[in-house]
């Protein structure tokens, strides 16, 4: 058992949980597309909502872009930002699907110091929906982990 299972089967067991610290500080910035909480609600599915607009987490496993292999793109839910390239995916093995690289000017980071630990969030560069999390375990070129809640994004396969 590794220190991904430990941390990650609690949340799998409770569901979505939660991230207040990086949510207020993505809200202290002015983004390109501003919603009110009401047109938000509107705009998104309740999951959709919870992860975007309230830094919430989905149950591991549970994204149907965990699958998702094909070449196109991932974009966020709340805007339709391109997010990351398909090219740039890879299988973690966390439940949720991993990145090496975001697009150019696509997402931007916080400090997350919610849940009695420091990590990086990840929220959109257009809207500030919450994205996920990267981390320093990642494949090269980058080492880097973007782990992203699949709820969040969207796909759209490359045109042939």
């Amino acid at each position: 058992m590794d220190r991904r299972s430990v941390l990650f089967g609690g949340v799998a067991s409770v569901g979505m949980f939660v991230s207040f610290g990086a949510r207020a500080a993505a809200e202290a910035k002015t983004f390109k597309v501003t919603l009110t909480e009401a047109e938000w609600r509107k705009k998104l599915t309740p999951q959709q909502y919870a992860i975007l607009r309230e830094s919430a987490t989905e149950r591991p496993g549970s994204s149907p872009l965990n699958k998702e292999h094909r070449k196109g793109t991932f974009a966020c839910a709340g805007c339709s930002l391109d997010n990351f390239s398909s090219t740039t995916k890879f299988e973690s093995g966390t439940g949720w699907p991993s990145f090496w690289r975001p697009l150019p000017e696509a997402v931007e980071t916080t400090v997350d110091r919610s849940l009695g630990m420091v990590r990086t969030a990840v929220h959109c560069a257009q809207c500030g929906g919450h994205l996920g999390h990267v981390f320093n375990d990642g494949p090269k070129p980058t080492g880097l982990r973007y782990c992203m809640n699949g709820f969040a994004l969207t796909f759209r396969p490359q045109e042939s």
